[in-house]
């Protein structure tokens, strides 16, 4: 179900986005898989490449039982009638990367990144790409309760929610529904995780849908691509692209009171600085936001 404003354009600045690409990925290789008891097999960085040659290496197949049959996810790729068509729209299925196109070895598509030290799908719905949207809101931080003046050192600060499943705190996104636009996959998400929109009456939403009308058609684009997510597998992997609505002078959103909802464990607006830590690869994209705002 679509609330409040996503009935409205959602207007998307197209930006170069090459600045924050993944070009490595750590938390993808890290230990235990998610939600299970499976040791990753050790891929060392140098080992990382499918053109490094890595004759020990013998990562073990895992895809949790708890998608099997869910209708957000695929099918086992050996399944008769199973029969996807990679890198590109598969019915209203995008199994089409923002990196370029991958490869596919022996009927299963191969992380372009390289590997993980996990075969299978682990816990993702899709084989190959697995595609999100997170919105990264963004306000100056109050000096003061009645100044919103940018100072000459300026704290930027955006809204993250409390992963329910790992405790860290992370962009308010989610997974793109089929056929489903990503644009408006990222307000939906917002909504839903920093606001409990899910649980909101009717009257709230209308006093959203009048606030936020115009705020959520000016998002720009700040990234597009590989996130090092620590879900990801030899075969299957996340997506995701990022967009900035920014509060100017903290009016709108800024005024928000927030509440949690759907998965997340809570939420609050947290400093953008060096030494923040988030879930994947999302400090990667507040710092370039941080980064472009101040330009």
């Amino acid at each position: 179900m679509l609330f409040l404003y996503l009935t409205y354009f959602v207007l998307i600045i197209k930006v170069n986005t090459n600045s924050v690409m993944i070009l490595q990925h750590v938390k993808a290789r890290c230990g235990i898989y998610p939600r299970s008891t499976i040791q990753r097999f050790a891929v060392p960085d140098d080992k990382v490449p499918w053109t490094v040659e890595y004759k020990e290496y013998n990562p073990p197949n895992y895809t949790s039982p708890s998608i099997h049959g869910k209708p957000w996810a695929d099918p086992n790729i050996d399944e008769p009638n199973f029969k996807p068509t990679w890198n590109s729209i598969d019915g209203n299925v995008n199994r089409k990367s923002h990196m370029s196109n991958y490869t596919i070895a022996n009927g299963y598509p191969m992380n372009p990144v390289g590997r993980t030290g996990i075969c299978g799908r682990g816990v993702l719905g899709r084989w190959g790409p697995n595609h999100a949207a997170d919105p990264v809101v963004t306000r100056w931080k109050k000096q003061a309760e009645s100044d919103m003046k940018i100072t000459e050192t300026p704290i930027l600060q955006f809204i993250a929610i409390k992963r329910g499943d790992t405790g860290e705190w992370a962009l308010p996104g989610g997974m793109v529904d089929p056929g489903e636009k990503v644009a408006v996959t990222a307000v939906r998400e917002f909504q839903e995780e920093a606001m409990n929109s899910l649980a909101a009456t009717e009257e709230e939403k209308s006093e959203w849908k009048q606030k936020f009308k115009n705020f959520f058609n000016g998002g720009v684009e700040v990234y597009s691509g590989y996130v090092d997510d620590p879900r990801n597998t030899d075969n299957a992997w996340m997506e995701t692209v990022a967009y900035n609505f920014h509060d100017h002078d903290g009016t709108t959103v800024g005024a928000l009171k927030l509440n949690a909802g759907d998965d997340a464990a809570g939420v609050r607006w947290v400093d953008i600085t060096p030494n923040i830590k988030l879930y994947a690869s999302h400090k990667d994209i507040v710092s370039e936001v941080y980064k472009r705002l101040l330009e």
